[in-house]
């Protein structure tokens, strides 16, 4: 038991017996530290205690000399560093007298300098200098009754709950901040993402922001993540859309709007209920990349088509939003010469000004006036006041009809030969979205230190897509180029996308008559420079993928760039969950196993020889197995070819046509301590393998089994198989068993020759 004395200022500790001895710390005023080793008078004791005792003095002796305060002056000669002085305390010796360690006597202070100490608490300083971590508890640690639980969980499951009621007027000013640059950025995207890419009223767009952000707030537990319409998500309402007007004149795309985002959020939201949260990795940077570049250069391709004036042209040549991209490269080389000029001269002038703004905000970041000017807001301003003044005879966005806020309500279930494109489509803009949110929500909670959880962004996602399609909105999400302006703004909580949902709806009821006049040029402009962004995005990928050489994701990324761009967005959808689902299936199938082999001049050290193949050689007879991972059903399946290959070839690299290069081994050794778990399955696939090597007159162990799994081969049978003699706890212990059983069986052959 430690115990604590204060005399002159200073802390005393005794602490960590060691035989009959105890070394204990003392900190000081003048930053150093004593050892005070104590001998009890025992009728018992003998040499090998005082043994102990130097050795306790010796080796913090030794430690000391190493400390940085000793050496950071090594290297200078002209430098005086103090040596440790032991004071004797008994009354035999002269006060300050400098001894070595084995002239300690048996009550000694061994005085020694060190770092200065910045508080008063003791710490224990025998194996290690490092202090012993402190669990601090709440009251709701020990206090287990319904309601105390429930507050705390509470929390968990409302975020809202726990930063709201520590909200203060400082952080309140920054949300502002951020809310209302946001709003300015997300109001102008939005009403060009549904007029332009999913073919809806504009007043939508704006219901895309208000009631999914709000929601956000309260569910989400990202501060930083702007939560609204993203383009790819909205191209593939769109595209939706468009492919069943073709084949039916009825066909209402305001409800199929309605329901893709219903549907879109009951997906998410039970992903989030049954915890599928791990969703998130299993779609590979590669393949997201790739997806989303191709949706960037069809969404360029698309308004190319409204930025050159050609829309009126386009459809009447019969061009629609499931035309094929060749076509539009081919419709925009045979009518470029049909171009609109005051058209294409507002679409430039907007273009070159949203990215002068944008290269200038990189540049100039450190300038946050800069950094937060509504760049997006400041054209679409200009051009309505443009357009207005000098009455300009361009495409408009005209009237926009909205009655204030809807009336929440679901469309109809469409037929069942919907109903599947319907549920696709959901599911698709799900995962896709999820990904991508999760992306933004890790990367903000790394930075600003704090938690979120993969499965509770699926709730909170999902209850927003849900209350935005009870209010004819179209699917929402996070977003990285918004959130990264959220954050430089100033967002510190999920104010700020509450503030931003706020501000959607005012634009609602007061600011959408001013819209009238905005060009249809300066949205498809708006769209086009975010799409190209994610072009830009590209380069940077690529020569990271070349840089260490990851081949197998380069061609990951083109799969995925070329089927959705010269295929279908469908399809380049459909190859990207595909590919990362059969990648997912491919790596878990294949159980990590490794052959280890003995270290060269020693006994009894054995590693796996694919970590030092020419430091660490194979055994004659003897395959020393380790399993790495868990065995369950879906890795069990390759166990035994994976065996085999690694009986043969002692490699698993070595292609099978080659002649086999081990000779037959008539010991196998199972190394299971990195193997946690085993499961029903896999236990009946190593009674297989056991009854096979047994079969083969091949003895087989087991090295540090767990308890679970011992419990497991107990219950089936198979450690009767086994044999309860051979499961050991080290590997050289069964090489142990293994030699002498080697040197039985030769003195049994020299003994049958004889």
């Amino acid at each position: 038991m430690a115990t604590h004395n204060n005399n002159n200022n200073n802390h005393y500790l005794q602490s960590t017996d060691i035989s009959n001895s105890r070394a204990s710390l003392l900190t000081n005023d003048n930053s150093s530290i004593i050892i005070q080793r104590t001998n009890y008078d025992d009728e018992n004791s003998n040499s090998s205690d005082s043994d102990d005792q130097d050795s306790v003095v010796d080796r913090l002796m030794r430690r000391t000399r190493f400390h940085p305060q000793y050496n950071h002056n090594t290297n200078n000669s002209s430098a005086s560093v103090p040596e440790p002085t032991l004071i004797t305390t008994n009354g035999d010796s002269d006060p300050g007298k400098t001894v070595t360690a084995s002239q300690v006597p048996n009550e000694t202070c061994l005085l020694l300098p060190t770092v200065p100490s910045y508080d008063n608490i003791p710490r224990y300083m025998t194996a290690s200098p490092i202090p012993s971590a402190r669990i601090f508890f709440d009251d709701h640690d020990t206090q287990k009754d319904t309601w105390s639980v429930l507050k705390v969980r509470s929390k968990y499951y409302l975020p809202i709950l726990k930063w709201l009621p520590h909200y203060n007027g400082n952080l309140f000013l920054g949300d502002m901040i951020a809310g209302l640059t946001l709003a300015c950025l997300l109001i102008p995207q939005s009403l060009s993402y549904a007029t332009a890419l999913c073919k809806v009223p504009a007043a939508w767009g704006l219901y895309s922001i208000a009631f999914p952000a709000m929601t956000y707030a309260i569910f989400g537990m990202s501060r930083q993540m702007s939560v609204g319409p993203e383009a790819s998500l909205s191209l593939l309402v769109g595209t939706s859309i468009a492919q069943h007007e073709q084949h039916d004149e009825n066909f209402d795309r305001l409800a199929w709007a309605c329901l893709v985002t219903l549907f879109v959020g009951i997906f998410t939201f039970l992903l989030g209920i049954v915890r599928l949260g791990f969703l998130d990795s299993l779609m590979s940077r590669a393949l997201l990349r790739g997806f989303i570049t191709g949706v960037a250069i069809i969404v360029i391709l698309q308004q190319s088509i409204v930025l050159l004036g050609l829309s009126k042209i386009a459809e009447e040549a019969g061009l629609t939003e499931v035309s094929s991209n060749l076509d539009r490269i081919l419709f925009l080389i045979q009518h470029i010469y049909q171009t609109h000029i005051l058209t294409a001269i507002i679409s430039t002038i907007s273009i070159f000004v949203l990215l002068g703004f944008r290269m200038l905000k990189s540049s100039q970041h450190q300038y946050r006036w800069i950094a937060m000017f509504p760049d997006i807001l400041f054209v679409v301003v200009l051009s309505i006041l443009l357009t207005w003044k000098f009455e300009w005879q361009i495409d408009i966005l005209g009237e926009i009809k909205s009655d204030g806020i809807p009336i929440p309500s679901i469309p109809s279930i469409p037929h069942n030969k919907h109903l599947k494109d319907l549920l696709v489509t959901s599911a698709m803009i799900s995962v896709i979205g999820f990904v991508e949110s999760v992306v933004v929500a890790k990367k903000f909670s790394s930075k600003h230190n704090y938690l979120v959880s993969a499965n509770r962004e699926l709730v909170a996602l999902g209850a927003a897509n849900i209350v935005g399609g009870l209010f004819s909105a179209i699917p929402a999400f996070g977003s990285v180029s918004r959130s990264k302006t959220n954050d430089r703004a100033g967002a510190r909580t999920q104010m700020a996308c509450m503030i931003t949902g706020i501000l959607a709806l005012i634009a609602i009821f007061f600011l959408l008559p001013f819209f009238y006049y905005l060009p249809k040029p300066t949205l498809s402009a708006i769209i086009f420079v975010t799409a190209l962004t994610i072009v830009g995005e590209l380069p940077e990928d690529l020569r990271f993928i070349f840089k260490i050489g990851a081949w197998r994701d380069l061609g990951l990324l083109l799969i995925t760039l070329l089927g959705t761009v010269v295929i279908s967005l469908e399809f380049g959808t459909l190859v990207a969950i595909t590919l990362s689902l059969l990648l997912t299936i491919k790596e878990t199938s294949y159980p990590r196993i490794s052959i280890m082999g003995r270290v060269k001049g020693t006994h009894n050290k054995f590693q796996a020889i694919h970590e030092n193949p020419d430091m660490i050689e194979h055994l004659e007879e003897v395959l020393i197995i380790r399993i790495e991972e868990a065995l369950f059903f879906a890795n069990t399946g390759k166990l035994k070819d994976r065996l085999r290959r690694l009986e043969y070839y002692g490699d698993p690299s070595i292609h099978p046509s080659e002649r086999p290069r081990r000779s037959q081994s008539s010991y196998i050794i199972f190394d299971v301590d990195n193997m946690p778990d085993i499961d029903a399955s896999a236990v009946q696939i190593m009674d297989e393998i056991v009854e096979s090597y047994h079969a083969q007159q091949i003895i087989v162990y087991f090295v540090r089994l767990h308890d679970r799994s011992l419990d497991l081969f107990r219950r089936s049978g198979l450690l009767d198989k086994i044999g309860e003699d051979r499961i050991f706890q080290k590997v050289s212990h069964a090489i142990e068993v293994i030699e002498n059983d080697m040197l039985k069986q030769r003195f049994i052959e020299i003994h049958h020759h004889q």
